[in-house]
């Protein structure tokens, strides 16, 4: 490999991975009780981990070759390039790949008035194993159902692009251009785009934001709202003071407007219960439909093998809150079923979250 101008030493490349990825333990005494707690915490979430740091290597154009199974080690290759950045999905066209194509509907059943659909699904875009196909089977999800909104955490720049491409019926809005970062995605023949924004949180180290949208559907005003609440058990009061932001945003939408929520959380029970639970007149979707045990679990390590770790967990980490209009009653949620169930013809699920389908009504 041609060596480059201007590279960091050794040292900064150091600094800099611990500055980002470790920085509650970053230049500071340890006693032999917390090394060996933080070794555990890195063993079991090793995942967690290298994800993290390919994202934030994919944004100083940087790339992990290696990292062993003990985490804790720090034993990082660097290549001062991105293959990320040169991955072109569009350019992985199959014999069958119109089955990924998402057109609009050829009959008037998806086009039903009376039920709104949504998905939320955290996609895993930082995961580069088998992204072609598995980026194919998230399409034939949404080809499938022909949502009226879709919410989408850790896309990738080369992931978007591919939507950009397959799903000419949608109108995609970004919470960020590079890096990985939410989407919202508008169907164009029932979803009308009145303003969007982005809510910063100050004081996430894992470029994490929340995306907003006002849109209007069968004549009701809608604020739909991601996020992707900072990841892993160490951060929780992060996770928990970006809870807030999002709850605090939902509240001070206008009255008006039907507010939905749909993303990737993070959360444990105990930290909503942490910071004083829901407010009354925001309700958790899953629990409103008296917890089905089907849908309860979005991330499960027993069922989902895409990580390949031997730890069991099912946690409930994608989730969907709802905020009636004042006037209340126009939309009410219906149904909530999980996506990606299916192993892809590569042996692996689209991703290591199952993805979630709210059916709502629509009282015209």
């Amino acid at each position: 490999m041609q060596k480059r101008d201007n590279l960091p030493s050794e040292t900064t490349k150091k600094k800099l991975i611990l500055d980002h990825i470790f920085p509650p333990f970053r230049f500071r005494q340890t006693n032999r009780s917390t090394v060996r707690d933080y070794a555990i915490f890195l063993n079991i979430q090793t995942f967690r981990v290298q994800k993290f740091v390919m994202g934030l290597l994919f944004i100083h154009q940087y790339k992990p070759i290696h990292s062993s199974g003990l985490v804790s080690t720090m034993i990082y290759e660097i290549v001062f390039r991105s293959d990320l950045a040169s991955v072109d999905l569009t350019k992985e066209e199959t014999t069958d790949s119109h089955d990924s194509k998402i057109s609009p509907p050829e009959n008037g059943q998806q086009e039903d008035g009376s039920m709104f659909s949504l998905i939320t699904w955290n996609i895993d875009g930082l995961d580069l194993n088998n992204l072609p196909e598995r980026i194919r089977g998230v399409c034939s999800y949404l080809a499938l159902y022909s949502p009226d909104v879709v919410f989408l955490q850790e896309v990738i720049p080369p992931y978007y692009s591919y939507l950009r491409k397959r799903a000419t019926s949608y109108e995609i809005i970004t919470g960020n251009e590079e890096g990985y970062f939410t989407a919202i995605m508008l169907k164009k023949s029932r979803v009308k785009l009145k303003s969007q924004g982005i809510v910063p949180f100050p004081s996430t180290k894992m470029m994490r934001n929340l995306l907003r949208v006002h849109v209007t559907v069968s004549g009701n005003d809608l604020c739909l709202m991601t996020s992707h609440l900072e990841s892993t058990r160490g951060h929780a009061k992060e996770r928990i003071s970006q809870l807030q932001v999002v709850l605090k945003e939902m509240q001070e939408a206008p009255e008006s407007a039907t507010v939905i929520f749909a993303g990737d959380t993070n959360l444990r029970d105990q930290e909503v219960t942490k910071c004083g639970g829901l407010p009354e007149n925001i309700l958790d979707v899953w629990e409103f439909l008296g917890k089905p045990k089907h849908c309860q679990y979005t991330w499960d390590t027993q069922m989902n093998s895409n990580l390949g770790i031997p730890a069991n967990y099912k946690l409930r980490f994608d989730r969907i809150f709802f905020r009636a209009a004042a006037k209340g009653g126009h939309i009410i949620p219906q149904s909530l079923d999980l996506l990606g169930l299916e192993k892809l013809d590569c042996g692996r699920f689209p991703s290591d979250h199952w993805g979630l389908l709210c059916i709502l009504d629509v009282i015209l």
